[in-house]
């Protein structure tokens, strides 16, 4: 029976995936967190085999959680199940060491089976997620539109950016704008992350 202890803050995503896993024959969850700082002291008590990690969780976030149960207890597969379908992001959880990263959308017989695969000591990435790190960590942005995001990571308004570049307002709006779209971003801020968590910054 494969061990597992499941950190996820969402109760009624948290309540599904406890269903889902206790319905496979070798598998059985031990024990539920719903916040970062919950992992190690949890996990040092019930010695899963296996801890299933969501990256977006209140107190710690999942990869410095996750980080922090590879040195306390290196003998934990860590598997992070995440909404953040990021090339960038990916290659933080791959700095972290952690043996797993698929993401929520995925069917759910993945999981079951991506929690036996790295409960056996194999790695287990999900593909599109992979090819998108491998291939796609060039920034789109031109290198005006880097040192317009640049400036607007630093906090500057439009009006501060447009005085710094010697660029009018609606340019530098426009920039923005394309910025966002580009890497299909939210909103400026989401774009900072996602350049960010790229290395485009």
């Amino acid at each position: 029976m494969i061990r597992v202890l499941l950190a996820e803050d969402m109760h009624m995503v948290r309540g599904a995936l406890v269903a889902l896993l206790n319905l496979e024959h070798d598998i059985e969850v031990i024990c539920e967190v719903e916040n970062g700082d919950d992992i190690v002291p949890t996990a040092l008590r019930h010695r899963p085999e296996v801890a299933i990690i969501d990256i977006d969780l209140p107190g710690i976030d999942g990869l410095t959680a996750a980080a922090q149960l590879r040195e306390r207890m290196p003998g934990c597969r860590i598997l992070i199940l995440t909404s953040m379908g990021r090339p960038g992001t990916l290659l933080r959880a791959i700095s972290t060491q952690v043996n797993g990263y698929i993401l929520k959308d995925a069917p759910p017989n993945e999981l079951a089976s991506a929690v036996r695969r790295v409960a056996a000591g194999q790695r287990v990435v999900d593909p599109q997620l992979a090819l998108a790190a491998w291939g796609g960590m060039e920034s789109p942005l031109t290198e005006r539109e880097t040192e317009v995001l640049r400036l607007a990571a630093k906090g500057a308004e439009p009006s501060e950016i447009s005085a710094e570049l010697h660029l009018s307002t609606g340019t530098v709006r426009n920039y923005l704008t394309t910025i966002t779209t580009k890497l299909n971003a939210r909103n400026r801020v989401d774009a900072v992350l996602i350049a960010q968590e790229s290395g485009w910054l």
